[in-house]
C-alpha cells in the first residue's frame, strides 16, 4: 500500500500504520453484530463496545497532551462508557481516527520534536503519535480475539479466504 498523499517520512509512515489500524478496527466494528457489543470474555473486562470506545477515547484524549483540543464535552475518564449503540460507537471510532489523522497531518515536522509528557512519561509529539499507533494495534489484536470468540471472521481474512477458494476453482 502506498503512503498517504501529502505526508512523507516518519509522519507519512505513522499515518499509514494508524490508517491500517483504523481500517481493520472499523471493519471489525461493522462486522460485529449489535447483540455482541455487550459481550466480554470475563467479569470486569471491557466489552466489545468498550474496546472500540477505549480506542476512540485515546484518539481524542492523548493528542490533548500535545495541544490538540479534544471535541467539546469530551471527558477522558468516562468516554469509553458513554455510548452503547453500535451505530454510535462505529461513528465515534471513525470520527476519532479523523481527529488524530487531521492533527498529525497538520503538525509540522519541526513540531514533531517538541517535548511532551503524559501518564508520567517524557516523550515528544512524535512519541505521542507512535503511542496512538501502537495503542490502536494493541486493541485491534484484542478486537480480533473478541470477534473470533464470537464466531466472527475478520472481514479482511474472509475476503482473502474467498479469493483463495476462487483461485482453487480455476
Amino acid at each position: 500500500e502506498a503512503m498517504p498523499s501529502g505526508s512523507s517520512g516518519v509522519k507519512g509512515e505513522i499515518l499509514m500504520w494508524i490508517q491500517d489500524a483504523e481500517d481493520k478496527l472499523t471493519q471489525l466494528a461493522e462486522a460485529m453484530p449489535e447483540g455482541k457489543y455487550t459481550w466480554s470474555p470475563d467479569k470486569g473486562v471491557r466489552t466489545v463496545g468498550e474496546v472500540f470506545m477505549h480506542v476512540a477515547a485515546a484518539n481524542y484524549g492523548v493528542p490533548s497532551f500535545i495541544g490538540v483540543p479534544a471535541p467539546e464535552g469530551f471527558k477522558f475518564e468516562t468516554y469509553e462508557h458513554s455510548m452503547t449503540k453500535k451505530s454510535d460507537i462505529v461513528k465515534s471510532l471513525k470520527d476519532s481516527f479523523a481527529h488524530v489523522e487531521g492533527a498529525l497531518k497538520a503538525m509540522s515536522d519541526t513540531d514533531m520534536d517538541k517535548p511532551a509528557e503524559f501518564f508520567g512519561m517524557k516523550t515528544t509529539a512524535r512519541g505521542t503519535y507512535l503511542l496512538l499507533l501502537s495503542h490502536a494495534h494493541e486493541h485491534l489484536g484484542q478486537a480480533i480475539a473478541y470477534a473470533r470468540s464470537n464466531k466472527v471472521t475478520p472481514p479482511w481474512t474472509a475476503k482473502q479466504q474467498a479469493a483463495e477458494k476462487q483461485a482453487q476453482k480455476k
